[in-house]
């Protein structure tokens, strides 16, 4: 054998392994994305399941079909110790009989419409007054009280939990048969992407979100030291019942602006007239981002265990809530009480009230579209 003939073997040799190896760490990676399913408990005569998938980092997202919710999200520190980063309960019970939001899948439409009304083409459609004479978060029984059909679906570096519901023409006044899917995404580098996608057999409105509550210290203390940066030169002033007023104001020299990273309590106390009206943060912000996921909509990080989340988001708009209405009366995971400011929420979305402002972003789907949009939380450490 000559020299050429050896140096093609020691190639077809080394390519072999490399292919192999490639091919063991594929293998690995899967086996790494470890799935558990456990039964719940049952309500409305529906069979509740809670699913847990774990990342080879360690990082643990718990889901559960009633509701859609997000039960717990465990990431590193920068130690490298799992801090569950989400507000919730440990059983379904607690779930069904101390109502909130934590974690929940919201819909037909996130945030308020005012009057629990709106009007497409000549009819006028009044929809469930479930927050004074206002409509929030979907209606009395919304999308976070719906026991949802779930499977699992495993690629070799990531895990998704794919939800379906078909919410029924009428539904809390809504029109049209709106099917939904929702997929909960956990991937090898440490993001939670979530999927809206709907279609609907009538003209309706969309505006799906999801309600996790967050604490980047694990709810041990309040989450007004975290430091928040909001992509957002504008945010959309509330009335004192948090509807929209219709203006688009600057941010610019108010307590509003968080274009640079700052502490959310840091301004939280001054006597500005939002503030006062909105009992604290509980705003929609008009993101600079357009759509585009390759941009950071917003940035969260607590100095304390050095997490960092980064959203992205396909939505027009995200909502800063900063746990106003947390009041000590609940008892949570691990037996820790939340009290007020114990979380920020960052909701993506469309426009609270869009359906009766018209010139904010249409929430109206027709039967011949699709809703499609996307949202990533992604973590890390400094």
């Amino acid at each position: 054998m000559n020299t050429y003939d050896n140096k093609i073997n020691i190639f077809v040799v080394i390519f072999s392994l490399t292919l192999v190896l490639c091919l063991l760490s594929s293998i690995t990676m899967a086996a790494d994305m470890k799935v558990k399913m456990e039964h719940w408990g049952e309500t409305q005569g529906e069979q509740v399941y809670l699913y847990t998938v774990t990342n080879s980092s360690g990082m643990k997202l718990k889901v559960t079909n009633y509701g859609g919710r997000i039960t717990a999200l465990e990431v590193p520190d920068r130690r490298g110790k799992l801090v569950d980063v989400v507000l919730g309960f440990d059983s379904l019970e607690d779930y069904l009989n101390k109502p909130s939001n934590f974690g929940a899948a919201i819909g037909r439409y996130g945030n308020r419409i005012a009057d629990g009304s709106f009007t497409l083409g000549d009819k006028t459609y009044h929809i469930a007054q479930n927050n004074g004479d206002n409509h929030l978060h979907g209606g009395f029984i919304g999308f976070d009280q719906r026991v949802w059909n779930i499977k699992v679906v495993e690629k070799s570096n990531e895990v998704s939990f794919v939800l379906t519901y078909l919410s029924k023409d009428g539904e809390e006044g809504y029109p049209g048969n709106l099917d939904i899917k929702m997929t909960y995404t956990l991937t090898e580098d440490n993001a939670l992407q979530i999927d809206y996608q709907a279609n609907t057999d009538k003209t309706t409105i969309v505006n799906l979100t999801n309600h996790s509550y967050f604490n980047l210290n694990g709810a041990n203390s309040s989450a007004m030291n975290h430091k928040l940066m909001i992509n957002a030169d504008y945010y959309t002033p509330i009335d004192e019942e948090w509807i929209p007023t219709g203006a688009i104001e600057p941010v610019a020299n108010t307590p509003m602006d968080f274009r640079e990273a700052t502490r959310v309590g840091k301004r939280s106390n001054q006597n500005f007239w939002q503030l006062n009206n909105g009992a604290g943060y509980d705003h929609n912000y008009v993101l600079n981002t357009a759509g585009d996921l390759n941009q950071v909509a917003a940035t969260l990080y607590e100095p304390a265990t050095g997490i960092l989340m980064r959203m992205y988001t396909e939505e027009p708009g995200v909502q800063l809530y900063a746990g106003n209405f947390l009041d000590g009366s609940i008892t949570g995971k691990y037996g820790r009480v939340y009290k007020k400011h114990y979380a920020i929420c960052l909701e993506s979305q469309h426009f609270p009230n869009s359906p009766n402002v018209p010139y904010f972003p249409s929430t109206v789907l027709k039967p011949e579209e699709t809703y499609s949009t996307t949202t990533i939380y992604e973590f890390t450490t400094k």
